[in-house]
């Protein structure tokens, strides 16, 4: 959704709000897109607080389907979402860009409330996701959901130099 600034920047003191619905479905992670499966309407309260610059305040949430970091179950991540910024909207956008600031989402006297919420988003995204806290995973070697019960691999060292160690744990191993 673009909002047009226009009748907010001429007018110190005075508040625009604004109910949103982001209206993007997916989010895209290190090259892989998520499917967002809700989004909650915010109100955007934008506020010209003086000399062509503006006060944007929002929050909401985002849900979307983000596998298991260690089954690859898909879960449901409700990704919180908060926005509270000054936009200055003296600075052209090439002056923008010399100062390197990165409000892409502000283009002229046009704000991309979609583009806004979607980098907040991405600010947010969670570092580890798990279906559970006790998650198990699965079995490195033959796949299994081990959440579903044990596997009939034999647990066997990975690196041959801990074969030692492990010899030591099966002598004193209790049955």
């Amino acid at each position: 959704m673009i909002l047009s600034l226009l009748d907010i920047i001429e007018n110190t003191g005075k508040t625009m709000t604004v109910p949103v619905r982001p209206a993007f479905t997916g989010v895209t992670v290190n090259g892989k897109t998520f499917p967002v499966t809700d989004a909650s309407e915010a109100v955007f309260t934008i506020t010209n607080t003086g000399k062509k610059v503006l006060s944007v305040e929002a929050e909401g949430v985002v849900t979307a389907v983000i596998p298991c970091d260690r089954c690859l179950k898909e879960v449901q991540v409700q990704i919180p979402w908060t926005i509270e910024q000054k936009l200055d909207c003296r600075l052209s956008d090439e002056d923008r860009q010399k100062a390197l600031d990165e409000q892409s989402y502000l283009e002229g006297t046009n704000l991309d409330v979609d583009r806004m919420v979607y980098l907040e988003v991405l600010m947010n995204w969670p570092l580890k996701v798990l279906c559970k806290e006790d998650c198990k995973g699965i079995c490195s070697q033959c796949g299994k959901d081990l959440n579903l019960g044990p596997c009939d691999c034999k647990s066997e060292p990975k690196d041959p130099r801990m074969a030692a160690i492990s010899d030591i744990f099966s002598k004193y191993k209790e049955v």
